[in-house]
């Protein structure tokens, strides 16, 4: 939750973020649990302790965040859609149309194709 926050923008950098307790309670879970995530995110150096004051999101863990999540994609999503349309015989300009195209647009054609082929 704190990752999303701060990729959403929702909690800026230097912003102090809820206590463990106050985790502990809104998400009803043990505050020891609380504190291994947000602990986790200390080590990693997302967040950082203001000592009798609490803890804030680190300079940069942004972009950090941002980057993780970005490299996250590219092999859970990417590298497999690229494969599959090697398989298929999609070159990459014909992915990135495909890409490109409006995904409402897709919806309203396959439910018109679902349609027709009912018919």
């Amino acid at each position: 939750m704190i990752e999303n926050d701060i990729v959403d923008g929702a909690l800026g950098e230097e912003t102090q973020v809820p206590s463990t307790n106050e985790f502990a309670a809104f998400h009803r879970i043990n505050p020891a649990t609380a504190a291994k995530g947000v602990n986790r995110l200390v080590d990693d150096g997302i967040l950082y302790k203001k000592r009798g004051i609490g803890m804030f999101v680190a300079t940069g863990s942004r972009a950090v965040l941002m980057g993780r999540r970005r490299e996250d994609f590219y092999e859970q999503f990417v590298r497999p859609l690229a494969s599959e349309a090697r398989k298929l015989g999609i070159d990459g300009v014909a992915l990135a149309e495909m890409l490109a195209r409006d995904p409402g647009a897709g919806e309203e054609n396959t439910r018109a194709n679902a349609k027709e082929g009912a018919l």
